[in-house]
């Protein structure tokens, strides 16, 4: 079983709402829609009853670059039941979720840039319609050097992918924080290595799909899709087709997972919209696992280099870090993801120096994205794994060399990102208690070990990707006649809870049971527009926006009531069922503050928005606004490993992890947020790998692309740190990203401490830690045939 509890860090927010335990707000609560989906209800965008419907179908390239000569679709179009075909001519616009990086056709025109980039799709009358027209299209691609890893794109003699990026360079960053050069001068122990890590996908359990309807009579739109991001989607709809926005509808069904790959608009939506106009009606398109893999958005493959100086007493005093990220063909968050990567190199430890430089180049292979844990992950790999090695060489235990680094907040960052609130310190205290770390570690048996790393997040990005000038996040409750209070909020539920979370903060406000709260998400038709699903937003941006909202509510309700009972507002004592005139017995039910309510109004609508305080958006300099957030949250974690020495293979016996939430508004989802931020960052850390053979994808299924099961799934004991950060709803911070980040280190460190073997590469499949375990045999032989005395690893502490 997967062992829980609760503790609770610092004190009540300084100026947000703060509970110490709500009637619903900080209570386990099932998941509003729970029911649905063990019950098979919910309705996915697959199980969509769409009446008479045309088959949508993608044709890919063959090839990984080329210049597009001709694309002859004239023999598909006169297939008896095809409705529809389309090229990248058939779109007004390029699209990216960046307005500065828009350089992807949602389908392929000039050139392809990847295999497997869609360059036509059709729309028949049944499948086997759809598959005739495919094969009777007619692709003439004139071949073009092509690059599969982001050293080979950045060859001088390398033919450039996109006309206007010199070198297959998307984003250069160069930052410099402090004097490195003295921090490094001023260090007692300075050591610098190299790590490589692999892409890796998302893995989410639905597969892509999309339905749109047309009306020509009245050139409406309307999609339903797996996206995350519906306003985004909504915008780049708009774009590509050359459409109003107005004539445009985006609803979000139930959505099986998404984990950053549907953190932007897809190809395969945009063409399933594009199929519809054509054809005057409604088409689907499902999309293969394969297809998936090849839409992709996965974490980049990534080299660093990292240098760090620290004192005896194992303070930071300067850091020197180089990243290359293998980014695909085409730009998606790619800017953002290399920046994330500098910029979190701050705000978990006080450093003193901090030089970064980092390189997102452009490649033949399906492009990369805002996965999980969005630009951070690698990066956190190699900073921890170096403060261990560099503890083991000064005689440290990893806890004090991290110790030795704490921020006290309120605390501004070199690169001006602000830090309120701060868990660390008792995260650090639980692992190492509840793991045994001081009894255990170095007393396990040979091939056990166990391995300590800490990490954070944000709880969302202070600035939007469009910046508008609107709120950050805007919630309208709507109350009528029986009651019952709706919630209309375009907050998009991808299985992470967020709609009963709102809920909850609704009826902690208003003091009333949750089964008289209703929520309507993400219909662009009926709820406010909302940002999207993604960099762990919508609990601290959209749950301040439904504090307001409730918080509006209760206000009119109060003043009907004290207008029906002929008091002052002030005189009224609410408490949800009922209200009372303070000090005597004159009451009025709820029903009846409706009833008050309502006079002359009829149904009531209130508002509520929230937008990140300007001291939390981040500096000045180029690229500032990237890694500022107005909460971090906080993990420190520690993994027990078991290594067999004859075959390489690791496995995870025990975690514990201490993640600092702020405030668990739902526990219950809290605890599995956590959990499932563990057990991803055990995938990649463990297994998964996407693999290229001249730009084909080797695993593009559940069965060879190697995601972790129950069997490989230890116990994860899971403390929620509550340090309620002042801006946060009623303290409450980001839960689901941050305890992934610490997960790999950890897992290397206790791989290290298991078997003295310090691995610099992921995953820690058995054929990498095999062949290390042979590299240091054959070290071992050298230096025994020369004569040489084998020396203990200084790596080993």
């Amino acid at each position: 079983m997967n062992d829980v509890s609760r503790a609770t860090a610092g004190g009540p927010a300084r100026d947000a709402p703060a509970i110490a335990q709500g009637r619903t707000a900080g209570q386990r609560t099932p998941l509003i829609d729970g029911v649905e989906k063990v019950t098979g209800r919910a309705r996915y965008t697959a199980d969509l009853p769409t009446g008479e419907t045309l088959v949508g179908r993608i044709l890919r390239s063959p090839i990984a670059h080329g210049v597009i000569r001709r694309i002859d679709t004239a023999a598909a179009r006169s297939i008896p039941g095809v409705r529809a075909v389309i090229t990248g001519e058939d779109f007004a616009a390029p699209y990216g979720v960046i307005p500065i990086a828009r350089n992807e056709w949602p389908l392929a025109r000039g050139k392809v840039r990847h295999r497997g980039e869609p360059v036509a799709a059709v729309a028949a009358i049944d499948e086997t319609s759809a598959e005739a027209a495919l094969a009777a299209i007619v692709l003439d691609i004139e071949p073009l050097p092509a690059y599969f890893s982001a050293a080979a794109a950045r060859a001088a003699d390398a033919v450039q992918l996109h006309e206007n990026k010199a070198g297959n360079i998307e984003r250069e960053v160069d930052q410099a924080f402090g004097d490195v050069d003295a921090g490094f001068a001023a260090a007692d122990l300075v050591r610098e290595r190299t790590f490589h890590y692999a892409e890796v996908a998302h893995g989410q359990i639905e597969l892509n799909a999309a339905v749109a309807t047309y009306e020509p009579e009245r050139d409406r739109l309307t999609t339903q899709s797996v996206t995350q991001v519906p306003y985004y989607l909504h915008l780049t709809l708009a774009r590509c087709l050359g459409m109003d926005s107005s004539q445009i509808r985006v609803v979000k069904p139930f959505v099986g997972g998404g984990f950053g790959h549907r953190v932007e608009p897809l190809n395969f939506e945009l063409v399933t919209a594009a199929l519809a106009r054509a054809a005057g009606g409604t088409v689907k398109i499902e999309l293969s696992r394969e297809d998936g893999f090849l839409t992709h958005r996965g974490r980049p493959e990534t080299d660093i280099r990292l240098k760090l100086g620290m004192k005896k007493s194992g303070a930071i005093t300067a850091v020197d870090c180089e990243i290359v990220q293998r980014g695909g063909a085409y730009g998606g968050y790619g800017l953002v993801t290399i920046l994330y990567a500098g910029a979190l190199l701050h705000a978990l430890y006080k450093v003193a120096a901090v030089r970064y430089h980092g390189y997102r180049v452009y490649t033949n292979t399906p492009p990369c994205g805002a996965m999980r844990g969005h630009g951070a992950v690698d990066a956190r790999h190699a900073f921890e794994s170096l403060l261990d090695i560099m503890a083991g060489e000064l005689g440290l235990d990893p806890f004090a060399a991290r110790r030795a680094n704490l921020i006290v907040p309120p605390y501004r960052t070199l690169n001006d990102l602000q830090v309120n609130s701060y868990g660390i310190p008792d995260c650090l205290d639980w692992v190492e208690q509840a793991s045994g770390w001081k009894t255990r570690r170095g007393k396990l048996p040979r091939g056990r070990g166990l391995g300590l790393a800490c990490s954070h997040y944000v709880s969302g990005s202070a600035k939007p990707v469009h910046w508008s000038g609107e709120p950050h996040a805007v919630i309208n409750l709507k109350l009528d006649f029986d009651g019952g209070i709706t919630i209309l909020t375009g907050a998009a539920d991808i299985g992470q809870g967020s709609s009963t979370l709102l809920a909850q903060v609704v009826a902690e406000v208003l003091s009333v049971p949750l089964a008289r709260i209703r929520v309507i998400a993400a219909d662009s038709a009926l709820t406010p527009k909302d940002n999207g699903s993604y960099s762990s937003r919508v609990s601290f941006m959209v749950g301040n926006a439904a504090i307001r909202a409730a918080q509006e509510m209760k206000r009119v309700l109060v003043t009907a009531a004290a207008k029906r009972l002929e008091v002052h507002p002030e005189d009224i004592e609410w408490n949800g069922d009922h209200c009372r005139v303070a000090g005597t017995d004159r009451t009025l039910d709820f029903a009846g503050a409706v009833d008050a309510a309502l006079v002359d109004t009829g149904t009531l609508t209130v508002k509520g928005s929230w937008s990140t305080p300007p001291e939390t958006q981040g500096g000045k300099f180029r690229g500032a606004a990237v890694g500022s957030t107005a909460g971090f949250s906080y993990a420190a974690q520690v993994v027990e490993v078991v290594v067999d020495e004859d075959t390489g293979a690791v496995a995870v016996e025990r975690v514990w992890v201490a993640h600092d939430c702020g405030f668990a508004i739902n526990p219950l989802a809290v605890e599995g947020q956590v959990q499932g931020a563990v057990w991803m960052g055990m995938g990649q850390a463990l297994s998964e790998e996407t693999q290229y053979h001249e730009g084909l994808p080797l695993r593009p299924n559940m069965l060879d692309y190697r995601v972790p099961t129950i069997v490989e799934s230890p116990p994860i004991e899971v403390k929620l740190v509550e340090s309620r950060d002042p801006l946060g709803p009623f303290g409450a911070k980001e839960a689901s990203e941050g305890a992934l980040h610490s997960f790999a280190p950890a897992l290397a460190n206790a791989i290290c401490d298991a078997i003295g073997i310090r691995l610099t590469d992921l995953p820690a499949s058995p054929d990498r830690v095999l062949e290390a375990i042979q590299a240091r045999k054959r070290r071992e032989r050298l230096r025994a045939s020369i004569g040489v005395s084998a020396q203990p690893d200084p790596e080993r502490h």
